[in-house]
């Protein structure tokens, strides 16, 4: 089977593209916060760590039609300056978050009807499990797979208190439902804000989901809760 990728809706197949997956089991930079303490041997980790963009690399080839898929295929990279998700039939459980940058540089065949090149993307450091949603109408539990703590979207409907582990948010005003995205610390319903119905146990951490097992508790007027829990792995 030839190898494909898939960015947002778009199969890659439809510009004639296939790939290989030589540039593709890589682990992303972890950017450690080391601090020398004179008078000790070796250096501390301070409590600074991420995890840092990367490229994801994919040795690409065209071998039919060339001049018009590889036109177009320029066309449909340069057209987004957003993140898009990939998904590569080498790992189809999970997505990356990637953005073109360029430049492509494209090797053709003599007579122009086949070329190769490398296909360069900015990625995020995440590779994104691809699972349903947990919908909960009474409290329950959910369970983290990953050795990462993922920062969840939650679509909250009712006004009340949601408990998720250790930490709360409570909604004291919702238009049928609120969506709150622990990732950017927001709350919101389409286009409009949410943030002033919107207050969080401590004040200023949203709350995140942990490896292994959650609580998830719905207070009294919370009906509902839809967790998109974002988990991950590297």
């Amino acid at each position: 089977m030839r190898n494909y990728i898939t960015i947002d809706s778009t199969d890659c197949r439809t510009f004639g593209l296939y790939i290989s997956g030589s540039g593709v089991f890589n682990a992303p930079t972890r950017s450690l916060d080391m601090r020398q303490v004179p008078g000790r041997d070796g250096d501390l980790i301070g409590p600074s760590t991420r995890l840092q963009n990367g490229t994801l690399t994919y040795p690409a080839f065209i071998f039919n039609n060339f001049k018009t898929n590889i036109a177009n295929l320029r066309a449909f990279l340069s057209s987004s300056s957003t993140y898009r998700r990939l998904v590569d039939t080498y790992h189809p459980n999970e997505y990356r978050l990637v953005v073109f940058r360029g430049p492509l540089t494209v090797e053709p065949t003599r007579m122009l009807d086949a070329g190769q090149f490398d296909l360069v993307f900015e990625c995020m450091p995440q590779r994104w499990l691809i699972v349903d949603d947990t919908t909960l109408t009474a409290s329950g539990t959910i369970s983290n797979p990953t050795k990462f703590t993922s920062r969840p979207l939650l679509r909250v409907y009712g006004t009340g208190t949601l408990g998720i582990g250790s930490q709360s948010i409570t909604i004291s005003q919702a238009d049928t439902y609120t969506d709150i995205d622990c990732d950017i610390c927001y709350a919101y319903k389409g286009s409009v804000s949410k943030n002033s119905y919107v207050s969080v146990s401590g004040g200023v951490d949203f709350p995140t989901l942990p490896s292994g097992n959650t609580g998830i508790t719905l207070g009294t007027g919370i009906t509902k809760v839809v967790i998109t829990p974002r988990w991950f792995t590297v």
